[in-house]
């Protein structure tokens, strides 16, 4: 009896300890696939600022290269206008001078 007792005791006390054993092991288990989880979620958050960072800045030199560019156009442009009125001024200031100089000519 007593021996029984015992022996249903032992297999209780075993019958126990494997559960908790096995509840520690489950709990690890979804600790590290949770932690896993998260990880790559940072990782993947990581990423799509690092592709936006990228493409903001890629966007960024693409504006400033145009800007430098309309920039460069409009100097350009002004600067052959004034050349044009410059040629067109030394041009009226040359027939002015000729005729002058004809009618001086003729008198």
């Amino acid at each position: 009896e007593q021996k029984e007792k015992e022996e249903q005791e032992q297999m209780e006390k075993e019958q126990k300890e494997k559960e908790q054993r096995e509840q520690k092991e489950k709990e690890q288990k979804e600790k590290e696939e949770r932690e896993l989880k998260e990880k790559q979620q940072k990782e993947m958050e990581a990423k799509e600022r690092e592709e936006k960072e990228q493409k903001e800045k890629e966007e960024k030199e693409q504006k400033e290269k145009e800007q430098k560019e309309e920039r460069e156009r409009q100097q350009k442009e002004k600067e052959l206008k004034e050349k044009e009125e410059k040629e067109e001024k030394e041009r009226k200031e040359k027939e002015a001078k000729e005729l002058k100089e004809k009618e001086e000519k003729e008198l």
